[in-house]
């Protein structure tokens, strides 16, 4: 893995000579965020050595590296999941890359659905904390000190001080946000009416098939993180018997321009 981290690294260097301080990882129906990017360089996946390439609709499969006001930032359009059978290395791996490229702060965003009932189609929620019900852990086997410590400590996962800053730019931007706790299941099915109560009991408010590994990954190698739902379906009798991944993408995209206006402010902000 270390190897193939610094050559992926290495390569993409010497393709762009770019260091970024901010990594953004954009979920289904998030894509055009990088329309705020002053664009320098756009890669496909299937040409950078050692990356899966995304196989989900909605997410685009290429990472952008510009600037955003003075800041430097790279950006995945597209993720990897678990669901689509790679492995939680071949999942994170582009997280390693970032941190090796001089990511520093890394923003993770995705479609999800919510169990909280203060929440509705389109709210956006930022993240305090997760519950990792994935079937593999990122972290399991060896582990590989250089990247990171063998037990990691994740009593902050996702970083108070980026939580209050997107706080304090929602509400300058008069952005509704709502916060809450992000469940993690391997996906890809839609979850059953009794799963969304599993998910409430646990004490979750939404619950989704991608993020936490990333999370756990970049905490691993020391990263602030600063994450955030956008809900896409509730679980209401109606809303179960109708989702779908269409439905997802559509409410996404409608909640896109408030995300990306959201993200945007955080890092012009911090």
């Amino acid at each position: 893995m270390w190897n193939q981290v610094q050559e992926t690294v290495s390569y993409l260097k010497n393709k762009t000579g770019f260091v970024p301080e901010y990594g953004v990882i954009l979920g289904s129906g998030l894509g055009s965020f990088t329309e705020d990017i002053q664009i320098e360089h756009r890669i496909p996946y299937s040409e950078i050595p050692h990356f899966p390439v995304s196989t989900v609709q909605g997410h685009a499969g290429a990472l952008v590296f510009g600037t955003i006001g003075t800041k430097k930032v790279m950006a995945m359009q597209g993720r990897f999941h678990f669901y689509e059978g790679y492995g939680m290395q071949q999942v994170t791996f582009p997280v390693r890359v970032m941190k090796y490229l001089g990511v520093s702060k890394l923003i993770v965003s995705n479609a999800s659905g919510g169990v909280n009932p203060n929440y509705h189609v389109g709210t956006i929620v930022l993240i305090t904390d997760h519950i990792n019900l994935l079937p593999e852990h990122p972290l399991h086997g060896p582990n590989d000190e250089r990247f990171g410590p063998r037990f990691l400590n994740m009593s902050e996962a996702y970083n108070k001080q980026l939580l209050a800053q997107a706080k304090a730019v929602a509400q300058e931007l008069t952005i509704e946000v709502q916060h809450g706790i992000y469940l993690a299941l391997q996906g890809p099915t839609f979850e059953t009416p009794a799963e969304y109560t599993m998910v409430k009991n646990l004490g979750a408010d939404c619950v989704g098939m991608s993020t936490v590994p990333e999370v756990i990954v970049a905490r691993h190698m020391g990263l602030e993180v600063f994450g955030l739902s956008v809900i896409t379906d509730m679980a209401t009798v109606a809303s179960i018997e109708t989702v779908s991944h269409a439905e997802v993408l559509a409410a996404a995209q409608k909640a896109e321009p408030n995300v990306r206006r959201l993200i945007k402010g955080l890092i012009e902000n911090n």
